[in-house]
């Protein structure tokens, strides 16, 4: 496990050593990049063997090689990231690059039509103005309508007050006529009873004129 440990940790060092010649316009950067990605996979590798060899340490001397092999995993992650980020920066500045080319190549012409289109704004001043007069017309139709109905409204209500007044005058006929019915009846019943006492009056006087 020690000579693992020492390899892997040598490569370690070279890969550190390759990014310092990332930046060095000397060296090829994209064959240090694969280089870099070559060394990175075999520390993986190596840590991922540590790991099972990790169990036949003795026990005393264990926590020790773990120690040892999770900063091997730390140092390496390290790597990776700082791998990561240059190949995004790389990216960015081959995609601004391109930008900046093709915005050089591109060729502006002069547009072939130069003249003001003045028929379309005439067209829109018509448009605009015949919506504006629709407007007004339904303004006015709508005023014409509301003047009918205040009109068919007062209308309405004198009918209804000349036909209040006919209920009213036809409710006080038939309330008249009701008691003038009732006094009929009951004169009627007076003049019955008026000859019944009158006749009982002469058959009294008959009676005892006779006796």
């Amino acid at each position: 496990m020690e000579a693992l440990y020492m390899q892997t940790n040598s490569v370690i060092q070279e890969t550190q050593q390759c990014f310092q010649r990332l930046n060095d316009v000397r060296y090829d950067s994209g064959e240090i990049e694969q280089d870099i990605e070559k060394k990175i996979t075999i520390v993986n590798g190596n840590c991922d063997r540590l790991d099972v060899l990790l169990f036949k340490v003795p026990v005393a001397q264990r926590q020790n090689a773990k120690m040892r092999v999770d900063q091997l995993k730390y140092d390496i992650r390290h790597l990776q990231a700082a791998l990561k980020l240059y190949q995004d920066k790389k990216q960015r500045r081959a995609a601004e690059l391109a930008e900046r080319e093709s915005l050089l190549n591109k060729r502006f012409t002069a547009n072939a039509e130069t003249s003001i289109d003045i028929d379309y704004s005439l067209q829109h001043h018509n448009s605009m103005q015949n919506a504006h007069r629709g407007v007004d017309e339904m303004l006015w139709t709508g005023s014409s309508v509301l003047d009918g109905l205040k009109s068919q409204r007062e209308t309405l209500k004198g009918a209804r007050r000349r036909i209040m007044d006919v209920g009213s005058t036809l409710g006080l006929s038939n309330q008249t006529m009701k008691m003038i019915e009732r006094r009929l009846v009951e004169d009627k019943y007076v003049m019955y009873g008026g000859m019944f006492v009158t006749s009982v009056i002469i058959f009294l006087i008959i009676y005892f004129w006779i006796l």
